[in-house]
């Protein structure tokens, strides 16, 4: 274990990497419920028995390979809000075939190989400005609070309001906030797995009071169903339709990748003094592998998971902890009933509390440079007010070019950060 992952030199420990990774598969577990019910909707073969195998089966896979190559706590997993747009938008709305749409997907997959494979991804993290970097790593940590305010119901749509206060009377979030208060008790107490301790305590709570019920006839083990292997469409890829379809899928993945990596990263402390993540490369293989292997299997682009901060805020520091996931991810192909009965509130305290170990870098950002400033902070709001990371860097990117270019400091843009301004300005103009 210390040769693959170095954990005396990252402070870790094999116990506490495991539990670390227990508790990152425990908080992005719902997708085992999401992605298959969301992709059971389109029919026409596509089951969500199919896609529950190939959700885990491309999940772990991704995830080991994160673990064993680039040693990163990141787990992996068909993305949310790609799925959505795979289902309604893609197939529902304009009518792409869903074996169209996967090819899609498939060679996005292979451009991020290619890309990964000669630094370009990593390029991208290199350009943005430190401050800028910090920012990102802030406004995830909103993100995902938010993320797990409204798993929990405890933040809703307002009727005179974007958004409002829920009713906390009930029992779902009246039970996340209470699975909150054990967190942040046991944490500031030093009790070991406190974010752990909180997801499980939650769960056993709403299954003694009836909450969360049991199934008549359930059973821990259940046989998983094939997948969709290799269910492509190559008739109609040359088309201007297909173009923006894959545009978009590549647009959404690769900026929402890096956010999480740099989001993750720096609240493990393991980027450079340069705010530069260890093995990048091999962490960008590990996201294009798992996108072929997720297209391969019947599933649409899988991506880096911000709900690995759980895992960061439980102690994980090395690939130990994604390979723990990983395995887990592997094991729920028999044992589904047992994951899926931990209900989204439950793994809400541990999404609240990540966002607020993910503050602690807005300190040391230069608020007092407005051309450091403004984009830092457009880039901190934008990602959950468009709830979305890749909006964030998007916004942050093209103020932080505006404004070094108004204000005389032109030579403080990379060339990178030229192309990435040209690129998002298209994409919001055409």
């Amino acid at each position: 274990m210390e040769k693959l992952f170095k954990l005396k030199h990252h402070g870790s420990t094999v116990q506490r990497e495991i539990m670390a990774g227990l508790t990152t598969f425990l908080t992005m577990a719902y997708i085992l419920a999401v992605n298959p019910a969301m992709l059971g909707q389109i029919g026409d073969g596509m089951t969500a028995g199919a896609a529950f195998t190939a959700t885990a089966l491309a999940a772990g896979i991704a995830t080991l390979m994160m673990g064993f190559t680039a040693n990163l706590p990141i787990a992996l997993a068909p993305g949310m809000g790609i799925n959505a747009f795979f289902t309604y938008t893609v197939v529902m709305g304009m009518g792409f075939s869903w074996q169209l749409a996967l090819t899609a997907v498939f060679i996005e997959g292979i451009v991020f190989v290619f890309l990964s494979l000669f630094n370009i991804r990593e390029a991208l993290v290199k350009a943005i400005p430190e401050n800028l970097k910090k920012a990102i790593a802030v406004g995830i940590g909103l993100f995902i609070a938010l993320i797990g305010f409204t798993n929990a119901g405890i933040v809703v749509s307002g009727t005179n309001a974007i958004v409002g206060l829920g009713d906390i009377s009930q029992p779902a979030p009246l039970l996340a906030l209470l699975g909150f208060a054990l967190t942040i008790i046991l944490y500031v107490r030093k009790v070991p797995a406190a974010i752990l301790i909180g997801i499980l305590g939650t769960t056993m709570v709403s299954i003694i009071f009836g909450i969360t019920s049991i199934p008549s006839g359930w059973s821990p083990v259940s046989l998983p169903v094939a997948p969709l292997f290799f269910r492509f469409e190559w008739s109609n890829i040359l088309s201007f339709k297909f173009f923006t379809v894959f545009f978009t899928f590549f647009f959404m993945d690769i900026f929402d990748t890096l956010g999480t990596l740099l989001g993750v990263s720096t609240q493990a402390g393991l980027t450079d003094k340069d705010g530069n993540i260890p093995r990048i490369k091999q962490a960008f293989l590990s996201d294009a592998v798992g996108t072929l292997a997720g297209a391969c299997l019947g599933t649409p682009t899988v991506t880096s998971y911000i709900e690995s901060t759980a895992g960061v805020a439980a102690g994980g520091r090395t690939g130990l902890s994604s390979v723990a996931t990983g395995i887990l991810f592997l094991l729920s192909i028999l044992l589904s009933p047992v994951f899926l009965l931990i209900p989204g509130f439950a793994a809400a305290p541990a999404l609240i509390f990540a966002g607020f170990l993910m503050m602690s870098p807005v300190m040391n950002i230069d608020f007092k440079d407005p051309t450091e400033g403004i984009p830092s902070f457009l880039a901190i709001v934008m990602m959950p007010f468009a709830y979305s990371i890749a909006e964030g860097i998007v916004y942050g990117i093209l103020s932080f070019v505006i404004l070094k270019t108004v204000t005389g400091k032109i030579r403080e843009i990379s060339v990178v950060a030229w192309v990435l301004f040209v690129i998002f300005s298209l994409r919001i103009f055409l």
